[in-house]
């Protein structure tokens, strides 16, 4: 089994809209500690995670260094066009911005881009206030570069799709930069049905050649795939453990694809 891409002594915390959990390599440097934690609604993220500290496993000792994983609103900028003084003006007239949060990025050498998002100022501070490293990255970052890599296997054109938080972000790629990429909202299955398809006929995509592949908390997966079946011949569900050559981490129950790919991919 490869060893993990990661360094044993950097905890990561990944939080989503409505959850968050907790990870750590293991001893061995081949297995991944895995912890969700258990939100409290009405009650703002930060005061979820004081309280994460009380409790947690992992952080009753945490090491000095960690990776932030945020799932939240990402605005892509042509790395040419990027300008980090206007981040936050480019930022609040794409997403409403709030006075408590704070603009942040990853730059994305391989596909020429940079990802910028936000996060909140106070759950940063309790961050801060436990953790002397701390390196901040959004959630699917690691998707993206993964799946970049995966479209340089044939000739045909891919479409991707990966659901999480209720969300689902499709994307495409041409060479090293992105042809396209969006984020929809996606509790109903008929609701991903229709955006997938929408995407694939706004890209002139070829339904009888050109192949599509979906991954994660997938609504309604059974129905969801029959559907597209109907209209592309080439439509597929990537099963992360075929995908990552029957890695032990994809057995971790509950642990979203994007923070599997970061342990055994990287960033």
């Amino acid at each position: 089994m490869p060893e993990i891409t990661s360094n044993k002594q950097r905890l990561t915390i990944r939080i989503g809209r409505n959850s968050m959990s907790f990870s750590q390599v293991a001893e061995n440097e081949k297995d991944v500690i895995y912890e969700p934690y258990v939100i409290k609604s009405g009650v703002s993220m930060a005061a979820n995670l004081r309280e994460a500290f009380k409790t947690a496993d992992l952080l009753l000792d945490p090491p000095a260094r960690v990776r932030v994983v945020l799932d939240s609103d990402v605005l892509m900028v042509p790395v040419e066009l990027f300008d980090e003084k206007d981040i936050d003006k480019m930022y609040s007239h794409t997403f409403p911005k709030k006075e408590q949060d704070i603009v942040c990025y990853n730059v994305l050498p391989d596909l020429n881009a940079v990802a910028v998002f936000a996060m909140n100022k106070d759950l940063r501070l309790v961050i801060d206030d436990h953790f002397k490293d701390v390196k901040v990255i959004t959630a699917i970052s690691p998707v993206w570069r993964h799946l970049h890599q995966r479209s340089y296997t044939g000739t045909r054109h891919k479409l991707y799709g990966y659901f999480h938080e209720k969300r689902l972000d499709i994307f495409s790629f041409q060479q090293n930069r992105f042809k396209f990429c969006n984020t929809f909202e996606a509790s109903r299955a008929n609701d991903s049905l229709y955006f997938l398809l929408y995407v694939w006929k706004q890209l002139r995509l070829q339904p009888e050649y050109d192949e599509l592949h979906i991954v994660g908390e997938i609504p309604e997966k059974e129905w969801l795939q029959a559907e597209l079946k109907k209209f592309l011949q080439n439509a597929y569900i990537i099963n992360p453990s075929a995908d990552f050559n029957r890695h032990a981490i994809t057995e971790i129950k509950g642990m979203p694809y994007d923070l599997q790919t970061l342990y055994i991919k990287g960033r």
